[in-house]
């Protein structure tokens, strides 16, 4: 990170902004989404958009790339008002996208979806030696390093998330949206995205960056408009006052510095322990104990092997060696019901996918580790006082009548904790509990995790943000290529002594 570079960089506001929106309304029928929003967005920086879960940012994004309309309010590009018929007028109006859920098309190459939609043809047929030049050109100067002749499916997210830029790099978009672009992407990945983004905000680019990191914001923006209940809460420019505090008290209306009180739990007995565990070509001799009461952090880079820990742990994988002991019994875990049957939830990385039945309602979301039936028939009415009741526990209040698709990502992440709070879980494997979860939604599944520790459960936590690793854990392990590189304590973790185990930096002292 660039953080004394960056907080060095003087903004100049040019005479006039190249994209700004002023006074913008928008609803669906009776949801009013967009009240009286106004921004503007300046050639040569890098404008930050934040705010909770269902703030009205998606929804804005969309009226500037013309997938929506303003119900009223003014856009203007370079000072002339302007209506975006479609997504299409606005690349061909200096404007790109790229979107959280790449949109690209994984059966063609790079070269071809860089191309696609504005191939040029000779005699009828496409110009594909122009096309290349063309995409080629915008890669090189991504640094592209990877195959851009093989189909993007083949490719890393980070590697595909390169692609979409060089899209708009490759059509002279002067303006970028780009919508939570570190979302998948490992440290390294999100630092050498970082470096494109300057260089392009260099070469004059307006830049406009969705993100829920609010570090990142931080260390890269000029300038951040924050939006609360589809209202501006304020604007904020660079210099003294452009800190997480000040943009988390715009955003959720109140301070959060109550979630960094810490007290040092009273540990019970151990509650969760595996020794010499190993999976062949994913992690080897893996050793770790979690006690009730305690938040273990397990940390380490992407393909340091955590997830494939966790899965053996709840019989989602096959083990090769090693044992798993709960409450200090030895149990044999073959299959996730007899993990779940030993007292073990586990709520994966992906919620959407692995957690929930998206297009299903919460009270059957909620009640899918404790179906009963009479004959082969649900009682409905009793599936949904369980699920209200469940959900109640995890403060979430939408009915239980609503599609999980339809719920914020915090809302969520609270129905599959009350899932396994069915269960009645005495140990949670809780793997990137906050991914893609807004600041406020962030303290509430916090404090949740912290009161499920203090009732006497075991919680494994298994998270790449490394604010979060440090705020939640009461110990943490390190994980690297696959082994168990070192463990700390709460009072000598710091950013710079996981990064070292996690890499395999040197010049401190590793604890077993």
């Amino acid at each position: 990170m660039q953080q004394a570079a960056q907080a060095a960089r003087l903004v100049e506001t040019p005479a006039a902004p190249v994209l700004e929106l002023r006074a913008i309304h928008k609803g669906f029928g009776r949801i009013q989404v967009l009240t009286d929003v106004s921004m503007a967005v300046y050639a040569g920086e890098l404008h930050a958009l934040i705010g909770e879960n269902g703030a009205g940012k998606s929804t804005l994004l969309k009226i500037m790339f013309g997938a929506h309309k303003a119900d009223t309010g003014t856009m203007l590009l370079n000072g002339d008002p302007v209506a975006l018929r479609n997504p299409h007028d606005a690349l061909g109006r200096g404007i790109s996208m790229v979107h959280q859920e790449l949109s690209l098309v994984p059966q063609l190459t790079a070269v071809q979806n860089i191309v696609l939609g504005r191939e040029r043809s000779r005699f009828g047929k496409i110009d594909w030696g122009d096309a290349r030049r063309v995409a080629l050109a915008a890669l090189k100067r991504l640094d592209f390093s990877a195959d851009a002749d093989v189909p993007v499916g083949r490719l890393s997210v980070a590697q595909q998330q390169l692609v979409e830029l060089a899209r708009a790099v490759a059509a002279n978009a002067k303006i970028i949206i780009l919508d939570e672009p570190t979302a998948s992407l490992s440290g390294r990945e999100s630092d050498k995205l970082f470096s494109i983004l300057r260089e392009l905000r260099a070469d004059g680019h307006a830049l406009i960056y969705v993100s829920h990191r609010l570090a990142e914001v931080i260390d890269l923006a000029d300038r951040a408009t924050v939006l609360r209940d589809g209202k501006l809460a304020g604007n904020l420019m660079r210099g003294p006052d452009f800190t997480e505090k000040s943009l988390v008290r715009l955003m959720v209306g109140r301070s959060l510095d109550q979630f960094d009180d810490y007290q040092a739990p009273a540990l019970g007995a151990p509650a969760l322990r595996v020794t010499g565990l190993t999976r062949r070509g994913a992690f080897q001799d893996v050793s770790l104990t979690v006690h009730r009461g305690e938040i273990l952090g397990l940390a380490g880079m992407i393909g340091a092997g955590r997830t494939e820990v966790a899965r053996v742990i709840v019989g989602a994988d096959a083990l090769d060696a090693g044992t798993i002991e709960v409450h200090g019994k030895p149990i044999d875990i073959r299959s996730p019901a007899a993990s779940i049957a030993a007292g073990i939830a586990f709520l994966t990385e992906d919620r959407k996918a692995q957690g929930l039945v998206l297009n299903v309602n919460l009270a059957s979301n909620t009640t899918l580790t404790r179906l009963k039936s009479t004959l082969g028939v649900i009682n409905r009415q009793e599936q949904r006082e369980i699920a209200r009741a469940s959900l109640l526990k995890v403060r979430a209040t939408a009915p239980v009548t609503y599609l999980a698709r339809q719920l914020s990502g915090g809302t969520q992440q609270k129905v599959v904790l009350a899932k396994w709070l069915l269960t009645e879980s005495s140990i949670f494997i809780f793997d990137e509990p906050t991914r893609g979860i807004d600041v406020g939604a962030k303290a509430e599944i916090y404090q949740l995790m912290r009161a499920l520790a203090a009732s006497g459960a075991a919680i494994l936590m298994i998270t790449s943000e490394m604010p979060e690793l440090l705020r939640m854990s009461d110990r943490i392990m390190v994980m690297r290529a696959g082994r168990i590189a070192g463990e700390l304590s709460r009072p000598d973790a710091s950013e710079e002594r996981v990064v070292a185990l996690a890499s395999g930096g040197t010049g401190w002292t590793e604890t077993a």
